[in-house]
């Protein structure tokens, strides 16, 4: 009998948290069980999961970015087929292929003008790594300055450059000389820099965890006190990047040029794993400045043809079907029909974000017996009324959405770009019910509220 994956897909479709169980992070599926989450999906198309009743779910999630123009897109799958058969030469180390030269052209095609060259890897935390090493060449300096809750991955490099001590810890000691400011306070980034012996200052545009959105006046003064002590400026873009905030780089909502982009996540149009950097032609020239330094670094997957050509169809897609502006107008829309709703609730303290990058905030309220609850839960966990929230909108509506970091009270939307009226009002009106049902005290949804206390300070004992 012939190999088939989808044989394999439907002979063993429900041993699926058997065997993670068994082979892999049981802890994940011990998660997923506790918060009703283990659902057995079949199918997604677009932005929409599909369980084995064919119940449709709304991804707000999107893989954390990676589906940005949704699941399973038919140009994508056309032409990573299309290139399985062409019978392409790959991966000849000792040749430079076509594939990679167009989508390093497009690429930079919507890049600063200051930007003109690429180095291609296989995620967003290799994309890291490459700009810690670029940039400490480049200067001749050691120093890596990052904000506090930043996040830019999980490898070594880049985990030494992680704001979340639930991330670092037991797992150093980490890479030296990196040093962290608090985001936006640009007091605290001159004094980082104002011994010139800082390489760079790596920054997310906007923070991933919390969805945090900068003073308008920050990026610009960020290049600017680059500029002024000698440290490259490195855009962290993996999430931010590709429209995901309303314009193709969230850099472009303040105008500046960094030295560095670090890119991934939906370039690969969900497919083939694809990290990226685009940089001046001076960082580049430095680096890779003789014959004998042509592989000083580099890595043996990158630049494949099938995570080329995936590239390139997302790209293409997205300019298609004007993704970047439906993400502007779209996200626009769910931000501020959200804080319409902050007069009728006292746990809604604000959203807040740009394009279909969104965060909902939740506050202690005033009245005594709505605190009374609060404080309960927050005594169990910072964060926890959130769960409140992300639960019933999973379990009752169907919608999929994560808390935005740890001990935070932030539930967390990072949809695919391509969200319709349908969605924006099934997403409203969803969040408006499951707000309001938690402003019911004593209420069933405070049941789950106790049994998250319970499991919540059980942990703790452990």
């Amino acid at each position: 009998m012939s190999f088939s994956i989808a044989n394999l897909f439907s002979q063993h479709f429900e041993k699926k948290f058997d065997l993670h169980e068994q082979h892999l992070n049981n802890q994940m599926v011990r998660v997923l069980r506790t918060i009703g989450y283990d659902r057995d999906y079949k199918r997604a198309i677009g932005q929409y999961l599909y369980d084995e009743k064919d119940n449709e779910y709304l991804d707000l999630l999107s893989g954390f970015g990676v589906f940005a123009i949704g699941r399973n897109h038919p140009t994508v799958v056309s032409a990573l087929q299309e290139t399985l058969t062409l019978e392409l030469p790959n991966l000849v180390q000792m040749d430079v292929s076509l594939l990679s030269g167009l989508l390093a052209e497009k690429i930079l095609q919507t890049t600063p003008d200051n930007l003109s060259k690429m180095f291609f890897c296989n995620s967003g935390t290799e994309s890291v790594e490459a700009a810690i090493k670029f940039s400490r060449y480049v200067t001749k300096r050691e120093k890596i300055v990052f904000c506090e809750h930043g996040y830019h991955g999980l490898t070594m490099g880049s985990l030494s450059l992680n704001g979340e001590q639930i991330f670092r810890e037991g797992f150093g000691p980490l890479l030296p000389g990196c040093h962290a400011v608090p985001f936006n306070d640009l007091e605290a980034l001159e004094k980082a820099l104002s011994n010139k012996d800082v390489a760079a200052f790596i920054v997310e545009p906007v923070q991933g965890k919390g969805v945090n959105v900068p003073d308008g006046n920050y990026l610009p003064e960020v290049e600017r006190l680059c500029k002024k002590y000698g440290t490259l400026f490195v855009a962290d873009e993996v999430q931010t990047g590709l429209g995901r905030t309303g314009k193709f780089w969230a850099i472009d909502h303040w105008g500046v040029q960094p030295d560095m982009i670090c890119m991934a996540k939906a370039l690969s149009g969900g497919f083939v794993p694809v990290g990226a950097v685009a940089m001046t032609s001076k960082i580049m020239d430095t680096v890779f400045n003789r014959m004998d330094r042509a592989v000083v670094h580099g890595s043996t997957f990158s630049k494949n043809n099938m995570a080329m050509a995936a590239g390139l169809a997302t790209l293409q897609v997205m300019e298609d079907e004007k993704l970047v502006e439906n993400s502007a107008k779209v996200g626009e829309d769910i931000i501020n029909s959200i804080n319409a709703m902050a007069s009728n609730y006292e746990f809604l303290k604000e959203a807040r974000g740009k394009g279909m990058m969104i965060a909902i905030e939740f506050q202690s309220p005033k009245s005594l017996s709505l605190k009374a609850a609060w404080a309960m839960l927050e005594a169990a966990n910072k964060g926890l009324f959130c769960q409140m929230i992300t639960i019933p909108l999973f379990k009752e509506y169907r919608i999929l959405t994560q808390v935005a970091g740890h001990g935070m009270n932030v539930v967390k939307l990072l949809p695919p770009l391509n969200l319709t009226q349908k969605d924006r009002d099934w997403i409203v009106n969803s969040f408006d019910q499951a707000i309001a049902d938690t402003h019911q005290v004593p209420g069933s949804i405070w049941d789950l509220g106790k049994n998250l206390a319970s499991h919540a300070m059980k942990n703790k004992k452990k």
